[in-house]
């Protein structure tokens, strides 16, 4: 196999066999969906292990397989909102919802792609910093207390159909958040969509839908980078086995999440992202982890 780096690019999923990245496939797609972070959970899991970091290219491609599994849950919503804005352009009915909808999806997504790209070099290359456990650990911890927060101080009454463009440009906002390991994309936009005061399972629908552009973005420039970087064949064959494990456990979670959400609370993700933290730091802190 080829080496952990190919241009400055971070590929050690490379040197991984097709049983290890079926078994982070599994954790990926499961853990890119719920708000617990999958990054994090890429680089604890290989490490405790001990098998070598997939990488950041790795984390940002699977992202394709979370894509796959939300437009296959929401297709019903993805259809809607595509037909309907379409529709409401031709007759210039602007007030329509799903017009609406699909620009405050737009307008979300704006932010991440102006910080992506600016970041892009820092994140993907070679032993990147913000991929340290430490970094992770903090991550985790902050986010729980904010989800925490949400949980205790806010009125969650609000329905997608009742969101307004400013809701989505807040939440859009706080998805730039999801570039930094261990914070998590759904974590961070179900977050602030519970500070909006939606539903649990409202907030999840909304975090899932307004972060589709984002996350197909993300996995296409990243299979766009790679494929400037020239990475062996047998890479791409590890890769595309990744994806497709990775697309069934994502459908998975998504399913389960939403059924979850419609009848408890995220206590028990504010405790699981807690514990971890704690637990990298102090593994970090004691020299168990590195």
């Amino acid at each position: 196999m080829a080496n952990v780096c190919s241009a400055g690019l971070d590929i050690g999923f490379a040197s991984l066999s097709y049983a290890q990245i079926g078994f982070l496939g599994i954790v990926q797609g499961i853990t890119e969906l719920l708000p617990i972070s999958s990054t994090a959970h890429m680089r604890v899991v290989p490490a405790f292990l001990g098998w070598h970091d997939p990488g950041s290219a790795f984390s940002a491609a699977m992202q394709l397989a979370a894509l796959a599994a939300v437009i296959s849950y929401f297709r019903r919503d993805v259809a809607a909102v595509t037909g309907g804005s379409v529709a409401a352009w031709r007759r210039r009915d602007f007030n329509d919802p799903m017009f609406k909808l699909a620009v405050a999806i737009i307008l979300a997504t704006i932010p991440i792609g102006i910080a992506g790209l600016a970041l892009s070099h820092v994140l993907n290359a070679c032993g990147s910093p913000l991929r340290s456990l430490t970094v992770i650990g903090y991550s985790c911890i902050a986010m729980a207390i904010l989800l925490a927060l949400s949980e205790l101080v806010c009125k969650h009454r609000r329905s997608v159909d009742q969101m307004r463009l400013r809701d989505a440009l807040i939440v859009g906002l706080a998805q730039v958040g999801a570039l930094i390991p261990g914070v998590s994309r759904s974590g961070s936009t179900l977050t602030a969509a519970l500070f909006l005061n939606f539903r649990r399972e409202e907030a999840a629908r909304f975090s899932f839908l307004l972060g589709l552009p984002a996350i197909a973005l993300a996995g296409l420039k990243e299979l766009a980078v790679l494929l400037h970087a020239h990475i062996p064949l047998e890479a791409w064959g590890v890769l595309l086995f990744g994806l497709a494990v990775a697309s069934i456990s994502a459908f998975a979670a998504i399913w389960g999440l939403m059924k979850f959400l419609e009848k408890f609370s995220t206590w028990p993700f504010i405790v699981y992202r807690a514990a971890l933290g704690i637990f990298l730091l102090a593994a970090v802190g004691q020299g168990w982890l590195q």
